[in-house]
Order: structure tokens, then sequence, then C-alpha cells
């Protein structure tokens, strides 16, 4: 089968699109036959060794954390799941990933996926998806009624965010360059219900401070910013209000007297929550936003593309040929 693999660590040179045998799944294991998988920042991160202390990875490595696909085989224990189920699901991130024609996965990650949707396009739902999910409401304990502060919403991340924060009811804040704004609003959202403030908190923090003139609920930072910014996203927030960031790779503020607590979101693999968002895809109440579809032998192209800061906001779909 063809897959795109790295066998030593380093820029995105070090991507093969080349030929590697099959893969037999073991025990709980399925083998999906991959439609698509998505481009995601971490994809980066891993290629460039920058995580292998804390999440080593058995080189040579076939990226792609997300996957979409049919099930072609099943491993000893599997009895949930049948071979020709449609299926979507978040790949464990040391694990062999999906830029192949064929990728093993748990089967307890994966939820199925109606005939109706397009099957390719839904690989640009499970990280960001789940990510949204769990920053909103595993960690935010978002509710209706209540005020959330969204920094960062013009990635993929953000247009989930949106969405479902919309979708509970609560009131939306993001920042926003005016480019994110009309991303916003394609999202689905009413202007009544989400306001856009025209500055991005990291670079114009005193003005956002301003206009946000009643204390949030939840702060939600999705934007790769420092701690000072971080801190100062604080007493924007109501006593015993939540700071959960997406992207901070350090200690997350919090403020114990008033008990505003600081969470740093690592994303895991739920197959519940990833049916309940692809039960909202199926009925039309969350927009899978899709910017491009790229072949599978092209990712390295795509990974280039990256570190030239050249990608387009929202996801990149990769498309895998059948085997």
């Amino acid at each position: 089968m063809k897959a795109v693999r790295f066998h030593d660590f380093g820029g995105p040179e070090v991507l093969r699109h080349e030929d590697v045998e099959p893969p037999v799944p073991g025990v709980g294991q399925v083998r999906i036959r991959v439609a698509a998988t998505s481009f995601n920042g971490l994809d980066v991160t891993l290629r460039a060794g920058d995580l292998r202390d804390r999440s080593p990875l058995r080189l040579p490595h076939t990226p792609g954390l997300d996957v979409a696909g049919t099930v072609d085989a099943l491993g000893p224990g599997v009895d949930e799941i049948s071979i020709g189920d449609r299926v979507v699901g978040l790949l464990p991130m040391t694990a062999p990933g999906a830029a192949a024609q064929h990728v093993l996965a748990p089967a307890q990650v994966l939820a199925g996926v109606p005939r109706r949707l397009p099957l390719a396009d839904l690989a640009a739902l499970p990280l960001v998806g789940l990510t949204a999910w769990q920053a909103l409401f595993d960690h935010g304990g978002l509710m209706a009624g209540q005020r959330v502060l969204i920094n960062g919403v013009g990635g993929a991340v953000g247009g989930y965010v949106v969405q479902l924060a919309v979708e509970t009811g609560a009131q939306v804040l993001v920042t926003a360059t005016p480019s994110s704004a009309v991303r916003v609003k394609a999202a689905g959202s009413d202007e009544g219900t989400v306001h856009t403030l025209d500055h991005t908190l990291n670079h114009v923090l005193v003005d956002v401070a301003h206009a946000v003139v009643e204390p949030v609920d939840l702060v939600l930072n999705l934007a790769p910013i420092g701690a000072e910014q971080l801190a100062a996203m604080v007493p924007l927030i109501r006593d015993g209000g939540r700071l959960v960031s997406t992207t901070a790779w350090m200690p997350i503020p919090c403020d114990e007297e008033r008990g505003v607590q600081g969470v740093n979101l690592s994303v895991r693999s739920d197959a519940d929550q990833l049916a309940d968002l692809v039960a909202r895809v199926s009925t039309g109440e969350l927009l899978v936003n899709v910017a491009e579809r790229v072949a599978l032998a092209d990712l390295p192209a795509l990974h280039a593309r990256a570190h030239a800061g050249a990608l387009p906001l929202g996801k990149v779909v990769v498309l895998v040929p059948p085997a």
C-alpha cells in the first residue's frame, strides 16, 4: 500500500511517499481502508521531534491523527463494528497515522458515519471538533445563558467552538481579524448572540479588556500566546469562572482567591462525543469547514506550505486513493 512516512525527525523534506506492507489488526483493533485524513498543526510538532520525550514515536512514522474510511478487517475481540462500516476517529498520537491507504485503529475510538454524509470530508472533524467540545463543556462547563470570550477564533477549532457555544445558548464574544469575522458569520452565528471584537487579544489586549465591560464565565484561548497575555485574561473572568487554553505549553494562570480555574487542555479520543458531533453534522446543526483538499502524494508539499505559513484558514483534507 501507499503511505507517507518520515524515517527521521526534521523539516518537511523528511516526508516520503512510499510503498509499505498493509497492517494486520490485533486484539481490539480494526483495519480501515482510508478515504481521507487531515492536516493538523500537531503533525508538524510530531514530525519535528518536539514531543519525542513526552510522546515517543516509533520510526518510521506515518502522520495523520484524523481518519475517515471504511472498515475492511477485524481483529480478535471486536464485535461492535462490522466489515463495511463507515467510520471516523481520532487515532492515538504515537500510533501509525492515517496518511496511508490502510490504518489500524482501536475499535473504541471510532464513531459511525451515515451514508448520506461525504465520508472524506468527515476527516476534518475529529481532532478539532473534539477539542472544541472538550474545551467548552468538559473543561469550561459552559451552559445556556453564560458568557464566553474566545481568543483566536480564526483557526480550525474556532469555527466549531462558535457553533457549539451558540447552539448551547451562550452569549459569545470573539476576538477576530476582519477575515476571521467573516468566518464567524459563515459558521451560522446570529449577530444577537455573537459579538465580534475587532482586535486580537495578544496584540491589543487593553482595548479588548475595555470592550469586555461585563465579566465572562469562560475565556477560551485558541491562540499561541505568551504567559503575560494569558495572565491578563484572568481579570476578565467572573468569580468562579474558568480560563481554558488549547495552545499553551505552560501552566495556565488562575485566581485562587476568586475561584477562577486555569486549564491546559490536551484533547483525547472519545467515541461518544464524536458520535454526537457526527449526528449534529448529519442534521445540519454543525457545519464542517473544508478549506482545501489535496492528494496523499502531495502531503509533503502541504507540510512545506505550512512551514512557509501559506495554508488557508480552516481544515485541509488529505484524500487517499483506493488501495
